[in-house]
């Protein structure tokens, strides 16, 4: 008898890493349930599969509200019957202004959705995979190269990001008992639409404003597909990839 086809759940999965990410696991044979809010950016990630567009399920899903993520969750169960990986990759910034001129209300969606999401999102994927057969599975969260050291005016996205590592390490920690792996991807300048900026030029903490180098955000859907395909035994606790000229190593 063949082994059952790897299912995935990708958040932020209408744009950007979230998308390529999709792809790339659909490409390797994954059924992949694509989450975010926006309807026709999913099935944009959809129809992007090509003859493969029906291993795309589109899930409406606001990662900040729990029961939007419990619907996602339900819906995973009913349609693919188990879950082997999660990709915690939705995420926002916020405007580049001053920490004490933050309005707290632009904090709270950071939080709900870089943090709070990915938590919840956590959570009921260990329920899954803990009690399915074959037991276990895989969590991937998008960190960001903000784990490890920020940019000017960036305090909200940044503690997320940081607190994201934390996450990792407890889930990773946690879910040893069910055959669970966590690990965490640190992303740096992939040419998507929220990176766009780096192009025309980003403040630096010397104060300048420089153009920054991109990236192909092929590569980091690569370096996912590589994570998720380990055999549950072995894990990447930590990856970083990135632009090779960005001025993340020795900035500041």
């Amino acid at each position: 008898m063949s082994e059952p086809r790897k299912c995935a759940i990708v958040t932020g999965a209408g744009s950007g890493i979230g998308r390529a990410v999709a792809l790339a696991l659909v490409g390797a044979g994954f059924r992949v349930a694509a989450a975010g809010r926006r309807r026709d950016a999913l099935d944009a990630t959809a129809s992007a599969a090509g003859d493969r567009a029906g291993d795309v399920m589109p899930v409406v899903t606001d990662v900040g509200d729990a029961e939007s993520v419990a619907q996602l969750f339900t819906t995973v169960g009913r349609e693919f019957g188990r879950l082997d990986l999660l990709f915690n990759n939705a995420g926002i910034g916020s405007p580049a202004v001053p920490l004490e001129e933050l309005p707290l209300a632009t904090l709270r969606a950071v939080i709900d959705t870089n943090l709070f999401g990915a938590f919840v999102c956590t959570q009921h994927a260990i329920r899954m995979m803990k009690s399915q057969t074959p037991r276990g599975g895989r969590i991937i969260n998008n960190g960001s190269i903000s784990a490890h050291a920020p940019r000017p005016n960036s305090a909200p996205y940044t503690a997320t990001k940081h607190a994201i590592t934390g996450l990792t390490k407890s889930t990773s920690l946690d879910g040893r008992r069910y055959d669970i792996a966590c690990g965490q991807i640190d992303i740096g300048n992939a040419a998507t639409e929220m990176a766009a900026r780096m192009a025309t030029g980003v403040p630096q903490a010397n104060g300048d404003t420089a153009i920054e180098p991109l990236m192909d955000v092929a590569h980091v859907a690569s370096a996912v597909l590589y994570m998720a395909s380990l055999p549950l035994a072995a894990n990447v606790q930590f990856m970083t990839v990135m632009a090779t000229k960005m001025p993340f190593v020795g900035r500041g």
